[in-house]
């Protein structure tokens, strides 16, 4: 296939450190669809955290290394929904009064995608081919995938291709899993009943597999279900099952 699009991969911390299959899986997934991928090393995290705990002296700081890092990216393609929502809603008022930098900002928000996001309005893939072991599988659409970025049925349409009827709708699907980054810790008990409605959900759906667009609400999840003896559970980012249909095999 072609090259059609060139793309710097913005990896996330997740996926660097917890959750490398997503990567090796993304990269593969965007080579076979023809988008030339490479990935600057000088990247480094986004600034999420530092944002969620109030310290913008440090946020305005990564943000400017991201700009620096991906200001020449023809497009920016991170497998994080809440990583693009940051770059794309949360960089521009740590600059007020900035305009200049502000300009270079919404230039940067108007090329970063999340992956799947990225297939459906950069790419325009219509479909995904049947995946080769479906097995039931529900789907989280995480806070920042929703009401972040705005992405709302791309992903359910993709495992609808994937799976037929072995995809099955999680009952309030876009209802918080309970991380929330620091709210998690400023607040376990509340997190700890919203993720224990999570997985009680996801158990009357009978799935053995859950999908999402995030990797800590895939962290989150799978703690608890660890913690509630539900290890037949498998979480994936669902580039990880696309990337098993296009080549025909599971992990």
């Amino acid at each position: 296939m072609p090259t059609t699009r060139r793309a710097s991969l913005f990896l996330t911390c997740s996926a660097d450190a917890l959750y490398p299959s997503v990567g090796r899986a993304s990269v593969r997934l965007l080579e076979s669809y023809g988008v030339d991928v490479d990935f600057p090393e000088e990247q480094t995290c986004c600034g999420q955290p530092w944002l969620n705990t109030g310290d913008t002296k440090s946020a305005r700081t990564m943000a400017l290394h991201f700009l620096k890092v991906f200001e020449r990216s023809e497009d920016i393609v991170a497998p994080s929904s809440s990583c693009v929502d940051t770059v794309r809603n949360r960089y521009l008022p740590l600059f007020k009064g900035e305009p200049k930098l502000q300009d270079r900002f919404r230039e940067l928000a108007s090329k970063t995608y999340e992956i799947c996001e990225y297939m459906h309005r950069i790419l325009d893939i219509p479909g995904l081919p049947p995946h080769p072991e479906p097995t039931r599988t529900t789907y989280h659409s995480s806070c920042r995938t929703l009401r972040g970025i705005g992405l709302r049925g791309v992903a359910e349409n993709y495992l609808k291709q994937m799976l037929g009827d072995h995809f099955v709708p999680l009952p309030d699907a876009d209802f918080c899993c309970g991380f929330g980054g620091s709210f998690s810790v400023k607040f376990p008990e509340v997190s700890g009943k919203i993720m224990e409605d999570k997985l009680g959900n996801i158990v009357l759906t009978g799935a053995s597999t859950v999908a999402a667009l995030d990797m800590s609400c895939l962290t989150h999840l799978s703690a608890g279900a660890r913690r509630q003896n539900l290890g037949r559970l498998r979480f994936v980012h669902l580039v990880e099952l696309m990337i098993e249909a296009l080549e025909g095999k599971t992990r």
